[in-house]
């Protein structure tokens, strides 16, 4: 296809729209290691590598929109947070980010364990060999049939979000002659540097128990006096893509109170504490997130240090990294369709895919890279918004970024970092097809959730 330029587009800063962008990096084919999984490079003619494999070859091979999984790179993240926490502490992927039973293998192999939120989640991590003990089940409205799967089971803990699941979890454990370790979740009133609809430990919300009203406490009483209860500590959550830890320390603070609370009221020290996840990964030049082995020494010098004040013992930490590992780790590749300069604005890039296969742009207003990957240009930069091919004006995949002014229909780009909450909130919208998941590792590439067909979508169309 031909590569000629289209007609040119806004191209400096001097017409840029009101709005958050990148500003163009000095060469448009450099690749910023931050927000691209390991692997990825460019070959010897310009085109985007990923395990020793050209995207052009992968999109022939496996068509776009399709989402490419760095496997050797998302190996390397479990091992480097199970590293940097240590035997002493508990590593949960939580895996409302990505999960399919090939992902579940690879935490399995790698030693971490499993957060789930659905039963769909625990069925594909008991389906996929992950030891039921191994697994933690989250949720702020778990159906009976849910929890019953859970305990039967033998899940290693359901963290309790609610009054009423106290009672629900203990009724069904006894009902089955256990005592199913519990954590309580509880909101700590922090507010995140992050999405309103992200943040998840101020109290006005759906997750969690109330600390500050003694709620939380309550909690505690009436899960320390059930026998079906085996009450092993507290989970807290404060948000989501944090970068910040001051928001951890406070959190960590009010629950170490908690537990000194328990332990004076009770004569009990719960022997865990669980902070939850949410740290942050680059999805632009702009984002710095901290290495693992940084969030593992901040996180235990603060709970350390609180404890000591409070004079209790220091609880087993867990911690729960979903986006932080699979998140850099994958990159959706498209073919871009029509190309719309709007003078004055900005240049409107389409691709085939947009918010039936990566939803937070629309839903969270977030802010991705992109890249022309199946060549280089020397081309001019020109900035872009790139979109879908969706029958809403609110389907913007790239909102604002640079790319080369030669930009034509059937080249190939690239969204980085889309390895977290893409395919697993992915839709069929307008009766689009959910795109292929493709693990690619050492010069191989194989499907591991299959590209939807249309006879999917007409064999679940029975009127």
């Amino acid at each position: 296809m031909s590569r000629s330029a289209h007609p040119a587009g806004p191209r400096h800063a001097d017409v840029l729209p009101e709005g958050h962008y990148s500003a163009p990096a000095a060469d448009l084919n450099a690749l910023d290691e931050k927000v691209w999984s390991r692997t990825v490079t460019r070959d010897a003619d310009g085109a985007l590598t990923v395990g020793g494999i050209a995207v052009a070859r992968l999109a022939e091979e496996f068509g776009t929109p399709a989402y490419f999984l760095d496997e050797s790179d998302f190996r390397a993240r479990c091992r480097a947070w199970a590293d940097a926490f240590g035997p002493d502490a508990d590593v949960f992927y939580a895996g409302k980010a990505f999960l399919s039973r090939a992902v579940v293998r690879w935490l399995t192999e790698e030693g971490l364990n499993l957060d789930v939120c659905s039963g769909g989640e625990l069925t594909t991590a008991l389906d996929a060999g992950m030891p039921a003990e191994r697994i933690a089940f989250h949720g702020n409205n778990k159906t009976v049939a849910e929890i019953e799967r859970a305990v039967t089971a033998g899940v290693g803990r359901i963290v309790l979000d609610s009054f009423q699941e106290i009672v629900r979890v203990a009724h069904i454990a006894q009902r089955h002659g256990v005592r199913q370790r519990v954590q309580i979740r509880v909101t700590v009133g922090v507010e995140a540097h992050t999405h309103e609809f992200i943040a998840t430990a101020h109290e006005d919300q759906k997750f969690g128990i109330a600390l500050a009203d003694g709620q939380a406490a309550e909690a505690v009483r009436r899960a320390l006096s059930l026998d079906g209860l085996d009450l092993i500590g507290v989970h807290s959550h404060i948000g989501s893509q944090i970068f910040d830890m001051a928001g951890f320390e406070v959190s960590a603070r009010r629950v170490v109170q908690l537990l000194a609370e328990i332990r004076d009221e009770h004569g009990v020290e719960l022997p865990e504490i669980d902070l939850g996840g949410g740290l942050g990964i680059a999805y632009t030049s702009d984002d710095d997130p901290r290495e693992p082995h940084e969030i593992a020494k901040a996180l235990s010098d603060i709970v350390t240090r609180e404890c000591e004040a409070a004079k209790l013992r220091t609880p087993r930490i867990s911690v729960e990294p979903g986006r932080a590992i699979v998140g850099p780790t994958a990159f959706t590749l498209y073919e871009v369709g029509t190309i719309k300069p709007l003078e004055g604005l900005r240049t409107y890039v389409s691709v085939d895919g947009g918010m039936s296969d990566n939803i937070r742009t629309a839903l969270y207003d977030a802010e991705y890279s992109v890249a022309l990957v199946s060549r280089t240009s020397d081309a001019e930069p020109m900035l872009v918004r790139v979109v879908g091919k969706h029958c809403e004006s609110g389907d913007i995949v790239v909102k604002d970024a640079f790319l080369p002014a030669d930009l034509a229909p059937g080249d190939l780009i690239a969204v980085p970092a889309t390895g977290a909450y893409c395919r697993s909130m992915a839709s069929n919208y307008n009766h689009a097809l959910r795109p292929p998941v493709v693990a690619v590792r050492d010069g191989e590439a194989r499907v591991i959730v299959r590209r939807e067909t249309e006879e999917d979508l007409l064999r679940l169309d029975v009127g």
